[in-house]
């Protein structure tokens, strides 16, 4: 962790003067629309930003930092992600957030002097868009020094460092130490405070939350439903929840589906109708911290075209320290998959693909491929690929689930990225593949914490 500056201290102590049990959840649903950053009305400049973006997102997922106080691998958001709106406080203030199911920190800005550097396609507007005010919501409490909820975010044994408390005494005034995450393309920092998270349907008291001053590259709040403790689905001890994602259009948009909270226990244990399951992969028990964050499922082969893709076993399978395996991320916007699985998917894709003619200069202007030209054809027909997962589940994409079609330029192009993060020999730290969000769309999705398992079918969203 990088050592705290002197204006960094000085807007904690700036802040620290604003500021003077569910037995059941009922379902809840809340709005979810897609969250873009880049406002460019350049199509290729997008689509290359959301590449290099996946990539960075890939990087972070893969080598989440060691250093304490944080076990939550956060990420710049100028890329296409999914946001939903969330209220807390005394009078509720309603803020909007990115749903990341690879992190667990809920944490948004909570000051007017609230500064992001270099957010260069950030579009938050300090003076109109929604920031927490921890001094107007009369239930805001910062987080103490000893409340075991510091131990969160921090070394489980952070109680024995506050040092200002008297042993002999039952009430501290100090504060659970300030939060710093921090790593190669951004970074946040603030204060945990606890306040209530307000539904329409029910109130959640003593919610913990990231308050946070600074930011770079992370202009607006992140909702964690990763598998930690900090997490939305774990302080409301969900048992289930689901999402269906719009369509990806790359730009603003009033359309949205439905996040879908459960807090209701299955009493039989029955699956959703019409959904296909598959369980979720025991998490590393050793190597990177953040690992034990993330949704890994058993996918077992990938097919292009009805043909396996002879992919080593050591990619596919989960190891003990975290290397290798898949996971399922909202966050990531592209799926990715290490040097090694890619060339091998896309490999099958250009041997099956071989009557059209290579597009290589849309490959180096987007930073996708294969692309292929089809400008001179009436009808596209391209292989289907199919992720196939333990227990059966099948997930077949729609083809607009893979590749992109760039209309004027008459070219169609994968949109799976990879990168050279793949040593020669061995395999690279981390899930060798994660599955984005843009495979996902048209697709509901629900995680079944309960039953330890992810169910989805396609359908429209």
């Amino acid at each position: 962790m990088a050592s705290s500056s002197p204006s960094f201290l000085f807007s904690l102590l700036s802040l620290f003067s604003l500021f003077s049990s569910i037995s059941s959840l009922p379902t809840i649903t809340v709005p979810l629309s897609q969250f873009n950053n880049n406002p460019s009305p350049d199509p290729w400049e997008k689509v290359a930003h959301l590449v290099s973006a996946s990539l960075l997102r890939a990087q972070h997922i893969k080598s989440p930092p060691d250093t304490h106080p944080t076990k939550t691998p956060l990420f710049a958001r100028s890329y296409g992600g999914y946001s939903i709106p969330l209220s807390f406080g005394t009078p509720a203030q309603t803020i909007p957030f990115v749903m990341d199911t690879g992190s667990d920190l809920v944490w948004f800005p909570c000051t007017h002097r609230y500064l992001c550097k270099n957010c260069p396609f950030s579009s938050l507007n300090l003076t109109t868009d929604p920031i927490f005010i921890p001094k107007a919501s009369s239930s805001a409490k910062v987080l103490g020094c000893k409340n075991p909820k510091c131990g969160w975010i921090h070394d489980p044994d952070v109680q024995s460092r506050c040092r200002d408390c008297d042993p002999n005494l039952s009430n501290c005034t100090q504060i659970c130490p300030p939060y710093a995450i921090i790593y190669g393309s951004g970074s946040t920092a603030g204060i945990l405070l606890s306040d209530i998270l307000d539904f329409p349907e029910t109130k959640v008291p003593d919610f913990i939350v990231g308050c946070s001053l600074f930011s770079s590259r992370q202009p607006s709040g992140i909702a964690g439903f990763g598998r930690g403790s900090p997490s939305l689905p774990s302080q409301l001890g969900l048992k289930r929840f689901s999402y269906c994602l719009v369509s990806h259009r790359f730009d603003d948009t009033t359309e949205s589906s439905t996040l879908v909270l459960h807090g209701g226990s299955d009493s039989d244990g029955g699956k959703t109708k019409g959904l296909t399951y598959t369980p979720f992969a025991k998490n590393p028990t050793t190597g990177r911290h953040a690992f034990s964050v993330y949704y890994y499922v058993g996918l077992r082969k990938i097919t292009v075209g009805g043909k396996r893709v002879r992919i080593p076993y050591d990619y596919l399978t989960l190891g003990a320290d975290g290397n290798g395996g898949t996971i399922i991320d909202s966050g990531s916007t592209f799926t990715f998959m290490e040097r090694r699985v890619f060339d091998l998917v896309a490999g099958e894709f250009e041997n099956q693909v071989s009557h059209y003619r290579r597009a290589t200069d849309m490959e180096t202007m987007t930073g996708l491929r294969p692309c292929f030209n089809v400008s001179a054809e009436k009808t596209i027909s391209l292989p289907e690929l199919v992720f196939h997962f333990k227990g059966g589940a099948e997930m077949a994409l729609p083809l607009a689930n893979y590749y992109s079609f760039f209309g004027k330029a008459g070219v169609v192009c994968m949109t799976i990225v990879s990168d050279d993060v793949v040593p020669d020999t061995g395999v690279s730290g981390g899930p060798s593949i994660i599955l984005g969000n843009y495979q996902q769309q048209n697709f509901y999705v629900e995680y079944d914490l309960e039953n330890d398992r992810l169910g989805f079918s396609q359908q429209i969203c």
